[in-house]
Formats: structure tokens, sequence, C-alpha cells
């Protein structure tokens, strides 16, 4: 018999402007990322921290099929085109069911703020997870080592620029989706279960690094079993697990490309997250 899936429990409230600040550690940031500045690489100004924003335009269908998966109770998902911290977002996550021992993998709609049930309430949304410290800091190693997930997009936005005149860029693969490597969660908020996640980052590298110095960790279709399985890993398997993700995520790295999009999309509260519009590039 299967397992009934969690009811989730909406987050209303977007967190979301150009380089807001947030989480890639278990710390709050005492330090707005347009200050965290580093030195410009191909002449452009970097932050020190990853902006939090990305678009998701495939259907639940197409999600199911590419990722060959279950729907689950995942069937009002519509494309977005500006997704923001605390937001829901499809994940792609592998259970295994205790009385058969089937493994299955499914469509699951998440938090995209990372909140474990021990963790106190936060101003700042934690949806970074640093790959450097992903198998080692206490916030995060429990789940990487036992709730690992895919989180589909079709690209993210980076800015570049002083604060009040910072230009986007929309950063996008060869392909038309995506799958960035995450960790998830589950913690009882009232009377309903709440699924949250985190998405990996690592240095940026290639044309990516051209925009900011940091990067998802974006993972090729051969390897999305390995890191999907619902195994348990302790330490030498987290740690072979993180030189697995460092590897592969370098092959798609060298894909990325990115162009100039319109400033609108500076500001997720403005905009219609339904506006294709919004990844399409300016002249």
């Amino acid at each position: 018999m299967a397992r009934q899936a969690e009811s989730i429990q909406t987050r209303p409230l977007p967190y979301g402007s150009p380089c807001s600040g947030g989480g890639e550690s278990g710390r709050q940031r005492r330090v707005p990322c347009h200050r965290r500045t580093v030195p410009p690489v191909g002449g452009r100004v970097q932050t020190g921290c990853m902006c939090g924003r990305f678009a998701n335009d495939a259907k639940i269908d197409e999600l199911i099929q590419e990722f060959v998966a279950e729907g689950n109770d995942y069937r009002d998902w519509r494309p977005q085109y500006s997704i923001a911290p605390t937001e829901l977002v499809p994940i792609v996550r592998e259970r295994q069911q205790k009385q058969t021992g089937e493994i299955t993998r499914s469509i699951d709609a998440a938090v995209w703020n990372f909140h474990p049930s021990f963790m106190k309430d936060s101003k700042r949304p934690q949806f970074n997870t640093r790959i450097e410290t992903v198998a080692t800091n206490g916030l995060w190693k429990g789940a990487f080592a036992s709730s690992r997930c895919l989180v589909p997009m079709r690209g993210y936005y980076e800015w570049t620029g002083e604060p009040g005149h910072k230009q986007a860029f929309f950063l996008h693969g060869e392909r038309p989706l995506l799958a960035a490597a995450g960790i998830y969660t589950t913690r009882k908020v009232g009377d309903e279960w709440e699924v949250s996640t985190s998405i990996i980052t690592r240095e940026a590298r290639d044309a990516s690094g051209e925009v900011h110095d940091r990067m998802p960790v974006f993972l090729e279709r051969d390897v999305w079993n390995e890191y999907l399985a619902p195994v348990k890993l302790y330490d030498d398997g987290r740690a072979e697990m993180v030189a697995l993700l460092t590897s592969e995520s370098e092959r798609v790295a060298s894909t990325i490309s990115h162009y100039e999009v319109d400033r609108r999309v500076n500001n997720s509260r403005a905009v219609d997250p339904a506006d294709p519009t919004l990844i399409e590039p300016i002249d």
C-alpha cells in the first residue's frame, strides 16, 4: 500500500528583490548582499551570495515525463517565470515505502525556504546551501544524508550593478529544463505537514562566473538515480556524494549561457509571475 503523501501548507509572502539576502549557511547574514562585493569577472560586479529567483515554465505533465515520476497531489502547478524564496516550487524526490520496500519517485510541492522542525522561526529564509558545508553543517547535513531532491527550472536570474541600478540577467542551459540538486525536510505546521527545500550552490564556472560568483549545482540525467536514491549516507558516503556533485555539475556549468532581461523583473512583488516575457532577452 502506497504511503499517503503529505499535505502542503502554502506560504503566501515572497521574499524577493535582487540580492535581498537569505541564507547559504545556518546563520543569518548581517551584511546585505550588495555590500559583499568580490572582484568582478569579465568586467561585471558580482555579489557574495547567490540571488534568489528562478523560472520554471514546465507543466506538471512535462515534469512527470522528464523525471519519470508520479504527479501525486500537485496537479495545480502552473508555469512560473518569477519564483522567489518562501513560494511553493515543484521538487523531485524518491521515497521507500515501509511495508513493501517499493521506491517511488514523485513530483511534490515544497516551500522554497528550508525549515527543519528543530529550527526557530527566522525572518531570513534559508533557500541556498553551500556545497562546501552541506555535508558538515548541522542545519543541512541530516537532510543531505537522507532527504535529497531535484529542483527543476528553466533557468535562474542574477543581477549586476549598484543598488537602484541593477541589471537583470537570465541564465539557462541548452535544454528546456535544468535539474538543480537540493535537499528537503518535513515538519508539522498546525494540522498539516509542510515540505521545505533549499538549492545547493557552488562556485560559479564559465559563463555563470561572468555574472556571479555562485551558481546552482546542476546535474545531468545520468546521475539523477544515484543522487535521489532514498538511502542514508554516513560520513564517507556524504563526502563521496559531495565529490560527485562537484565533478558532475561542472559538465552542466560549461553549457550555461546568459542574456540581459527587462529590469521590471527586479521587483518580484510588482511583476506577474505567469508572464513569459520576463525571460525574453532585451535588445
